[in-house]
C-alpha cells in the first residue's frame, strides 16, 4: 500500500471520525471525508479505504530502550528466569539439553537468571555437575552478568575460574559466545520487529552492542522495506570516533540503505554511555552501601568517571549526536546530571531507578529526559527491598519525576522485560504483578501520562503528525476500568501503521 489511505469510522475520543493518511502523515480528520464533502480534501483516485467500524485509533507506540539482537536471540535461548536458586537454574538447563540435545561442541546458551535473592551464588561447578564438559553460558536477566561452565571458561579464555563475569566483560562474552551466523541473526531480528509491530510498536531505540550501522544496512538489503518499525540505532563509546568520522548525526538516515522505505525507517540514534551497573548485579552506584558488603565495591561500580563522562558528552553533543546515559543508582543519577550540566548539553538518563529528592527537579531544569522501564519496578521489588533497604522510597520514582516536571518516556529494555508497550503501560499505572498490594503506589503514573510516555509524547491523533498509528479494539481507559492492569497487558491490537503503511493488520481489518 503506497498511496493515500482513508480510515473510516475511527474512534477518536468519544467520536467516530474519518482520518486521511497520505505522504506518511495525517492529512485530514473530519466526520466525513467521503468524496465531494465541501471544504475537505478530495480523495485521490486509488485511495485505499479501510473501515475501522468504531475501533480506537491512537498514536503509535514507541519502545525507547531495547536490545533487539538479544531480544530476538533470547526468544530462542533456554529460559531460566523462573529459577529460585543456582541449582534450580542449572537443573533447568540440563533438562532442556536432555530434551533437545545440542550439537557436539556447541555452546549451550541460557538467559534470564536473577540471583539477587539466591542464597548460593552462581558458579561454574554447578553447571559442570549437571552438564560435564559442556560449554554453557547463561546471561542474567539484566544482561550485566554472565555465568559459565568450566568448559566455557576455557573456550573463551576467561581469567576467573568461578565462571562469573560482570558488566562489560559479560556483554563482550555474550556477543562472542551466543551470536549465530549474521544471516540467521538477521532473520531472527526482522521477525522480532514483526512481532513488536503486532503489539502496536511503531518505533524503537536500539541499544544493542556492536556495529549497528552495518548490521541494519545489511538487514535492509535482506528484506524489502526493512524492519516492520522505525529503528534509531545507537552507538556505544567504543565506536564513537568511527561514527563521528563518518559524519553521522542523530536522526540521519543510515548509510548504505538503498530501499526507500527502509531508508525512511532506519536512522542514526544516540550515543550510549554507562555510569554504573545494575541492581540485580549489585553494581548500581549508590550513596548507601549494599547491606553486608564492604570494601571498594560496597556502593556499586562506577564505570565511567565524571571527567571522562563530561568529555564524551561534550564531544558527542557538539557533533550532533543525541546522548543517552545509563544510570541506575542514585549516586550514578547525580553524576549523570552533573555531567550534562558541566558539558552544557542535554539528553536522556536511561533507567533512573533510584533518584535522590534533590536531584528530581534537575531533570526538568537541565532538559534531561527520564527513559524508564516500568516493568523493572515489578520484577525487582524484592531485590530492591533487600539490597536498597531503607531507600526504596526513592526507587523507580516515576510519579515523583513527573511531579517534578521531568519528561518521561517508556521502554522495555528487552530482553530484560518483554518488548510489549502494553506491559510497560500496565506496570506504570499499577506497581504489582501478583496478588500483593502495589509497591510504593505513590509512584504510579496516571494512564494518560503513561500512554503519552509510551507514544513519544503524543496524546492524540492530529493533522500534520506522522502517520504512525495503532488500532485497538477498546479505549484503554475502559479496559483499565473494567479489567485492571491485567486487561491492559492483554490489549487487543487490530492494526499498526508506520508512515501510513500497515505493518500489522489483523483479521478484523481485512
Amino acid at each position: 500500500m503506497t498511496g493515500p489511505l482513508l480510515l473510516r469510522r475511527a474512534r477518536l475520543g468519544a467520536a467516530l471520525r474519518d482520518v486521511l493518511l497520505d505522504g506518511g502523515r495525517v492529512r485530514a480528520v473530519a466526520d466525513d471525508l467521503s468524496a465531494g464533502a465541501p471544504g475537505l480534501p478530495e480523495l485521490q483516485a486509488g485511495t485505499t479505504v479501510v473501515d475501522l467500524d468504531g475501533a480506537v485509533l491512537l498514536p503509535g507506540l514507541v519502545d525507547a530502550h531495547v536490545h533487539l539482537e538479544q531480544w530476538a536471540a533470547a526468544r530462542r535461548r533456554i529460559d531460566v528466569s523462573g529459577a529460585r536458586s543456582a541449582a534450580e537454574a542449572a537443573a533447568l538447563l540440563a533438562a532442556a539439553v536432555r530434551a533437545t540435545p545440542a550439537d557436539p561442541g556447541a555452546v549451550v546458551v541460557g538467559h534470564g537468571f536473577r540471583d539477587a535473592l539466591w542464597s548460593q551464588p552462581p558458579a561454574a561447578a554447578l553447571l559442570d555437575d549437571v552438564l560435564p564438559g559442556v560449554p554453557v553460558v547463561v546471561s542474567s536477566a539484566d544482561l550485566h552478568t554472565a555465568w559459565c561452565s568450566t568448559a566455557a571458561v576455557t573456550r573463551f579464555g576467561l581469567a576467573d575460574p568461578t565462571g562469573v563475569v560482570l558488566e562489560q566483560e559479560a556483554m563482550d562474552l555474550m556477543a562472542r559466545a551466543a551470536a549465530p551466523a549474521p544471516e540467521v541473526l538477521d532473520g531472527w531480528v526482522l521477525a522480532a520487529t514483526t512481532a513488536a509491530a503486532a503489539r502496536g510498536v511503531t518505533a524503537v531505540v536500539d541499544f544493542e552492542y556492536g556495529d549497528l550501522v552495518t548490521s541494519w544496512a545489511r538487514r535492509a538489503a535482506r528484506q524489502p522495506g526493512g524492519p516492520a518499525l522505525r529503528v534509531h540505532a545507537a552507538v556505544w563509546a567504543d565506536r564513537l570516533e568511527e561514527v563521528l568520522a563518518a559524519g553521522l548525526r542523530t536522526g540521519d538516515p543510515l548509510p548504505g540503505v538503498v530501499d526507500p522505505v527502509a531508508a525512511e525507517r532506519l536512522r542514526m540514534g544516540p550515543l550510549k554511555l554507562f555510569v554504573d551497573g545494575s541492581l540485580g548485579t549489585r553494581t548500581a552506584f549508590c550513596h548507601t552501601p549494599y547491606p553486608g558488603v564492604t570494601g571498594p565495591d560496597a556502593h556499586g561500580l562506577l564505570r565511567t568517571p565524571p571527567a571522562e563522562l563530561e568529555r564524551l558528552l561534550r564531544r558527542a553533543g557538539s557533533a550532533g549526536l543525541g546522548l543517552a546515559v545509563h544510570a541506575i543508582g542514585d549516586r550514578a543519577a547525580a553524576i549523570a546530571l552533573d555531567g550534562f550540566a558541566a558539558a552544557g548539553v542535554t539528553g536522556r538518563i536511561e533507567h533512573a531507578q533510584q533518584v535522590c529528592d534533590e536531584d528530581l527537579p534537575r531533570f526538568a531544569e537541565l532538559g534531561v529526559v527520564a527513559s524508564i522501564q516500568p516493568r523493572h519496578a515489578l520484577d525487582d521489588r524484592d531485590a530492591a527491598d533487600q539490597h536498597w533497604a531503607g531507600a526504596t522510597g526513592r526507587a523507580f520514582p516515576y510519579g515523583a519525576l513527573v511531579a517534578a516536571g521531568a519528561e518521561v518516556v517508556l521502554g522495555s529494555d528487552a530482553p530484560v522485560a518483554p518488548l510489549d508497550p502494553w506491559d510497560g503501560v500496565a506496570s506504570a499505572v499499577h506497581r504489582s504483578l501478583d496478588g500483593r498490594a502495589a509497591w510504593h503506589p505513590e509512584h504510579h503514573l496516571d494512564l494518560d501520562v503513561a500512554l503519552a510516555a509510551a507514544s513519544g509524547g503524543r496524546r492524540a491523533v492530529r493533522v500534520g503528525d506522522p502517520a504512525d498509528l495503532v488500532v485497538v479494539a477498546d479505549p484503554p481507559a475502559d479496559v483499565l476500568a473494567r479489567h485492571g492492569a491485567a486487561g491492559l497487558r492483554a490489549t487487543e491490537v487490530l492494526g499498526t501503521l508506520v508512515a501510513g503503511r500497515f505493518t500489522h493488520r489483523g483479521p478484523a481489518l481485512t
